[in-house]
């Protein structure tokens, strides 16, 4: 079978932020010809299932690039060089007040890979518990916790009330394996 790797013939940065980094790209495709390529790089980040008493622990936040309140399962950003495997921990905590003893990895997913680099991690937490001394949350995060009945959640996905993606994925698999075992 032929490639469909595309290889990079030049770059140039447009923007370089805390977050993000900007290029524009000149590329040649499998079959010879070029194309540009707008390209967003990101660290990536993680996210966490947590399931409690049949209920999936939610975080309600105002999302401002999209301008409306999303419904969202814990997640944050890689800081850089993070191990994924470390900062489910540690974000898991800052959204939740929770500690978990562990993190079971289930999937890694590409949230835009049309011109998005960024690769989220999906992480179930167990055997978690509230603590007093937990991590605080960042200082530009206003966060609202929910515990919402997985049934629940699901109705929410598909009445659209819940368009978050990592989101929708979590509350999918919670819902097939508590419907489907």
């Amino acid at each position: 079978m032929k490639s469909l790797e595309e290889k990079q013939l030049q770059s140039e940065e447009i923007f370089k932020g805390n977050i993000i980094t900007v290029t524009h790209e000149k590329v040649e495709l499998p079959d010879g010809n070029t194309a540009m390529r707008e390209c967003v790089y990101h660290r990536g980040g993680v996210c966490i299932l947590a399931i409690e008493d049949d209920c999936i622990y939610l975080i309600r936040q105002y999302r401002y690039p999209n301008r409306m309140e999303t419904i969202e399962i814990p997640a944050g950003k890689l800081e850089e060089g993070e191990n994924p495997d470390e900062a489910c921990y540690r974000e898991f905590e800052e959204e939740t007040s929770r500690r978990a003893q562990n993190m079971r990895f289930i999937l890694k997913l590409l949230p835009t890979p049309g011109f998005c680099s960024e690769a989220d991690y999906l992480y179930e937490a167990e055997n978690f518990k509230k603590v007093d001394d937990a991590l605080p949350q960042d200082d530009d995060e206003f966060l609202k916790f929910i515990k919402m009945p997985i049934d629940e959640a699901y109705a929410k996905v598909l009445s659209g009330e819940i368009v978050d993606a990592k989101t929708i994925i979590a509350i999918m698999y919670a819902y097939n394996r508590k419907h489907c075992k």
